[in-house]
């Protein structure tokens, strides 16, 4: 039986357009894999609180002694990055916010960026050690940012996740973007249309590609 993560980040609730997606990826993946164990993380709900002295306390020397606040945060980094590690796909709904991601999902991806745990540094550089996984985020924007270099060069959304989950070792990420959505009724209509066309396609291609590394 595999295993999929779903995580919603935005702050939108029943507006979000990326959730809907997300949820018709997972819905696609469960029509063709309908064993697959789905757990669900909100982070807009219930998001980790951002990295602070106490919540550092997974990344103490050994022998050193934790706070009590610190073991409590501790517990919460274990949770996260052991259910991150215990799937075999992730389904990601990030929207774009002022250029980057959410907060709430930059707070999840500090949890479970665990040196020993998800990556490594080895005497030839930093090695991922979370490989052999699926991604696939449901990215949302309300611009246009794929189809010119100035837009390129603005967004630290899709740019980012594709290197922090490549730092982990998970190569095969995928993208199902919808952009545009705040340009109008015909361009936001036009967007979802694309999107949700390819998400048959990247879960055909993913599934394709999970079946070859289990080869």
């Amino acid at each position: 039986m595999s295993k999929l993560l779903h995580i919603d980040s935005s702050i939108l609730g029943g507006n979000s357009v990326s959730r809907q997606l997300t949820a018709q990826i997972v819905a696609s993946w469960r029509a063709g894999h309908p064993a697959t164990e789905v757990s669900y993380l909100d982070l807009a709900v219930d998001s980790p609180s951002h990295l602070s002295a106490e919540s550092l306390g997974f990344r103490m020397p050994a022998g050193g002694e934790l706070s009590d606040v610190q073991k409590r945060e501790n517990a919460v980094s274990e949770a996260l990055v052991s259910q991150f590690l215990a799937a075999d796909v992730i389904v990601v709904g990030a929207p774009l916010y002022n250029f980057s991601i959410p907060t709430q999902l930059k707070s999840w991806i500090d949890r479970v960026a665990q040196a020993g745990r998800t990556f490594t540094y080895t005497d030839k550089g930093p090695a991922g050690l979370a490989g052999g996984k699926t991604v696939i985020v449901a990215s949302t924007r309300g611009g246009m940012y794929s189809t010119s270099d100035a837009g390129n060069a603005m967004e630290h959304q899709e740019s980012y996740l594709k290197t922090v989950f490549g730092f982990f070792g998970i190569t095969d990420v995928r993208f199902v973007r919808a952009e545009g959505l705040a340009m109008g009724d015909a361009a936001k209509a036009a967007a979802l249309a694309a999107a949700t066309a390819d998400i048959a396609v990247q879960a055909k291609a993913a599934n394709e590609a999970r079946a070859a590394l289990a080869a």
